[in-house]
């Protein structure tokens, strides 16, 4: 019988989006425990892009080995075409999202017409959204919900040696979060007012509309002011964007307050300590599991993808170099089929 191909997006070398190749690949297989996966969708994601860079910014000792070439992506929804003989609960023709065996694998091959998935990784689709939102979910949303409900894993973060622990979020919690308008941030938005916070969201001008409809109560543009100079007494920072200027919103915090940087920067643990407060952080990692709560979340009303643009995946270069730009709200999808 002869190899079944798909259309996929491979990279061969490592740079910037004109490395990403639209090429005919043989069908994947699955193995055991996995199911073969028609994929409608595919959500964009910053280690899409970090991975397709090679990943320049991040020490040798924490860099994957990646085997070339590769096809780029880890969240999908589609379809179940197959599963291998060992898997229950999914069976052929069922509609999925799932994040793929991150961080195990840094990219797993989504970018493409069909993909392997560990059963464990997917959930059933939502029944309201569309296969470009519902792929939307997948790491952004375990990201935000990993940081503010719950890590659901034991395993600790490459950045640091403390386990992250969210902090209980309620009525009398002030939640700031910072990148709001982003991918992790829309959701983490309205997580945190799922949990009835108080939500200060920070972003440029441009999304004060849309993040006061996802149920932010104060806006701030960083355009024009700077919110570690006007905000005091908060409860919890959760900074969508951190990196090195993350340690800026320490002053915002109260005594017993925490700072949660998404991409992890440089703290003094003596100053941690002098101000009284937690900085903290994890690593996303796959949850079937934890993906239906959200899907459960966005079914009910309570929560809602937000699509900045959509591409064909032909298109992924294009995608790319959109997602180069920055001010991005809400997410960037590869539409499929």
């Amino acid at each position: 019988m002869p190899t079944q191909t798909m259309r996929a997006i491979r990279l061969h070398e490592f740079g910037g989006p004109e490395v990403l190749r639209h090429e005919e690949v043989a069908v994947p297989e699955p193995a055991p425990g996995e199911v073969l996966v028609r994929v409608h969708a595919v959500g964009l994601n910053p280690p899409d892009w970090y991975v397709r860079e090679g990943m320049p910014g991040i020490p040798p000792e924490f860099r994957p080995p990646f085997d070339l070439p590769l096809i780029p992506g880890t969240d999908i929804s589609g379809v179940v075409e197959a599963t291998a003989a060992d898997v229950h609960g999914f069976t052929a023709g069922d509609e999925v999202v799932g994040l793929l065996r991150f961080p195990v694998v840094m990219q797993s091959g989504a970018y493409a017409e069909y993909v392997t998935a560990p059963a464990a990784d997917l959930a059933h689709k939502p029944t309201t959204a569309d296969h470009a939102h519902a792929a939307g979910l997948p790491m952004s949303g375990l990201t935000a919900w990993q940081y503010l409900i719950e890590v659901g894993h034991d395993h600790p973060s490459p950045f640091q040696e403390d386990r992250h622990r969210p902090a209980a979020l309620n009525s009398n919690t002030t939640v700031l979060v910072n990148g709001a308008a982003g991918g992790v941030g829309h959701l983490a938005v309205q997580l945190a007012k799922w949990k009835g916070a108080h939500v200060i969201a920070v972003a440029s001008g441009t999304h004060e509309t849309f993040l006061r409809e996802l149920g932010a109560d104060e806006f701030i543009d960083y355009t024009k002011e700077r919110p570690e100079d006007t905000v005091r007494d908060i409860d919890l920072v959760l900074d969508a964007v951190g990196g090195p200027t993350s340690r800026r919103f320490l002053p915002t915090l109260r005594r017993g307050g925490a700072l949660y940087p998404v991409y992890f920067g440089e703290f003094d643990e003596e100053e941690n300590a002098r101000l009284g407060v937690t900085v903290t952080g994890t690593q996303v990692r796959a949850n079937g599991a934890q993906l239906a709560e959200l899907g459960r979340l966005l079914d009910a009303g309570t929560v809602r993808v937000a699509i900045d643009s959509t591409f064909a995946l032909a298109d992924a270069q294009a995608a790319h170099e959109r997602a180069a730009q920055g001010h991005i709200r809400g997410k960037i999808v590869l539409t499929v089929a």
